[in-house]
């Protein structure tokens, strides 16, 4: 099938693994060239800030598959590559070094960066992003300078990467201060009530939290040595880790005449304004059919799912794509889970006792259930999924009682 034909795939992370290895198990038989522009292949990020930072996993174990997988499946993998331009009148691509490359199809995976801290000494040796394989083997020594010489770890920003990186730390022994500007953490994912016990949870643990607190600069005589806050005060480190938000890859789309907007903007099937171009994962601005809208995802199994739907719809083999929103975080012990993309909910209903290791919190809009979050109770979350999946009118009273299983609402 399309023998005779090249696709390239620019980005060698989740998305554009999968969409090389869809590309086999559907049946295409022409070239396949993936461009990454780290020297790993394609892996997984998650663990980063988790199995991989505590040292409990060896970066290998983030791989998709072991490296001699591309070999096997006849793809011509492009690591250390950067892809400088796409010329989507040509069908070309040309690479850092002036070579060019034509493509018949072409999935652009170029996922995200860390979005920078514009503040004087951001760029000291010593200050950190999580986003790469390299981010975290760097954390990981800075962790382990900090405990062995009792300085501490300063992290920026209070959402998901600096509260891993907060308990991956302490689990270790590290000294750890966070800040974030905001009164709450997770702001944009999580309700007052249950980001509060969320905060207890590594007060708890001793992670010293500042809120409403900001970064001023930092300085140092080329590495980092202290922190100066917002309101004056000082902060002793020589390892500092910056999580506060990611910035889509769009610029090559850009340049080549793409439509972007909050990034790359595609169909249903991930295709892009230009019909032999397409595009999976954080990087895309797609419609979702659930939800109603339009909406990008940072997520493992959207960077995932999306790239299949799309590298099938490469081979005129398409399904629009459509799916839930699903994320997860783990810190500590404890295990949350987030499903859906709650927007203008008129009511939260609590399920369990917030106190307890394991409660859930349910988001509804005109009696359906928009979204949930979940600590240390996966399982009703994946009975939540699919209530979201069927629109279906629950009883408030039912979803607060946890002796009426959520699979009886279901059914009912």
């Amino acid at each position: 099938m399309w023998s005779g034909k090249t696709f390239a795939i620019i980005g060698a992370g989740q998305s554009g693994g999968w969409t090389a290895k869809t590309l086999r198990d559907e049946g295409f038989e022409g070239r396949i060239i993936l461009f990454g522009d780290e020297p790993y292949p394609p892996y997984e990020r998650p663990p980063l800030s988790k199995e991989v930072l505590l040292g409990d996993q060896p970066v290998e174990s983030t791989y998709l598959w072991p490296e001699d997988s591309y070999d096997e499946w006849n793809v011509e993998m492009r690591l250390d590559t950067r892809v400088a331009s796409i010329s989507p009148a040509d069908h070309g691509l040309t690479l850092a070094n002036g070579e060019t490359v034509a493509y018949d199809k072409l999935m652009i995976a170029t996922g995200g960066r860390a979005r920078p801290l514009p503040v004087a000494g951001a760029d000291l040796d010593g200050v950190h992003y999580l986003r790469a394989i390299s981010d975290t083997v760097a954390i990981r020594a800075g962790i382990a300078a900090a405990i062995s010489g009792g300085s501490k770890i300063f992290v920026v920003g209070g959402g998901w990467i600096g509260l891993e990186v907060a308990a991956a730390a302490r689990k270790q022994g590290a000294d750890v201060t966070l800040v974030e500007a905001l009164d709450q953490l997770c702001g944009r994912a999580l309700t007052p009530e249950f980001a509060a016990r969320l905060l207890k949870i590594h007060l708890d643990h001793g992670v010293d939290i500042r809120l409403n607190t900001s970064i001023d600069h930092f300085e140092g005589d080329g590495a980092l040595a202290r922190a100066v806050l917002s309101d004056g005060e000082t902060i002793d480190c020589a390892t500092a880790v910056i999580g506060i938000g990611l910035i889509a890859n769009t610029e090559l789309a850009a340049d080549a005449g793409l439509e972007t907007d909050n990034g790359i903007v595609v169909d249903e099937f991930g295709r892009s304004s230009d019909p032999d171009i397409f595009a999976a994962g954080d990087v895309t601005n797609h419609p979702n059919e659930l939800l109603g809208r339009r909406i990008r995802l940072e997520s493992w199994e959207n960077a995932q799912n999306q790239a299949i739907a799309a590298a099938k719809a490469m081979l005129d083999k398409g399904e629009a794509y459509s799916e839930v929103p699903w994320f997860w975080s783990d810190q500590y012990d404890v295990n949350i889970q987030l499903v859906g993309l709650p927007e203008d909910c008129d009511q939260t209903i609590l399920r369990g006792d917030p106190d307890a290791p394991e409660f859930i919190e349910f988001y509804l809009k005109d009696g359906r259930i928009d979204g949930a979050a979940a600590m240390n109770n996966p399982r009703d979350l994946r009975f939540t999924k699919r209530l979201i999946q069927t629109q279906k009118v629950v009883d408030p009273a039912q979803l607060a009682d946890p002796s009426v299983k959520l699979q009886t609402i279901l059914k009912g």
